[in-house]
């Protein structure tokens, strides 16, 4: 049986990443073009290769002094028997540690680079898995999110509606 592979590189192929979050039913930008930008805008990228092919990814993002563990996905097939909804790549049974080399190789290339602090958002399950990391829970902070394209409809729809009265 052939040992998993590990690699720190600064870029994956757009192509290479975006079946496997297609294969994990992992949500994506909308174009080619987006996934291209966010890949250039990524500080580092972990891979973990079985017999060549891609069965996880880890990114990094920086602005030089914050970090983010911006994702950490894995093949289900390669999580354990305790996976529970084994969607999106979401960490929920790390049995081979897998997982936990590609993160811990993203935080020691954000540290490398002098980042001061890595942040980490989580659902779920994976919460599990970050505290496992060492992340801690944040005190008195709300994730939000804003969907621009959304919100661009229905400013535009706002607008349209003052302009008919």
């Amino acid at each position: 049986m052939s040992e998993v592979m590990y690699e720190t590189v600064e870029s994956v192929e757009v192509d290479e990443l975006a079946a496997f979050y297609d294969q994990q039913h992992h949500h994506r930008p909308e174009s080619r073009e987006k996934l291209a930008r966010m890949i250039e805008q990524s500080r580092c990228f972990v891979t973990a290769r079985k017999d060549g092919r891609l069965i996880g990814i880890a990114r990094g993002t920086t602005d030089g002094v914050r970090g983010q563990l911006a994702e950490c996905k894995l093949d289900p097939a390669f999580q354990g028997p305790a996976a529970v909804t084994r969607v999106e790549g979401r960490i929920e049974h790390d049995s081979d540690g897998i997982a936990h080399e590609m993160a811990r190789r993203v935080i020691e290339a954000l540290r490398a680079f002098g980042v001061e602090d890595i942040h980490v958002l989580c659902y779920g399950t994976e919460a599990d898995f970050c505290e496992e990391m060492g992340f801690k829970k944040m005190g008195g902070v709300v994730a939000m999110k804003l969907d621009v394209a959304t919100q661009a409809q229905t400013e535009s729809a706002a607008a349209m509606s003052v302009a008919a009265e």
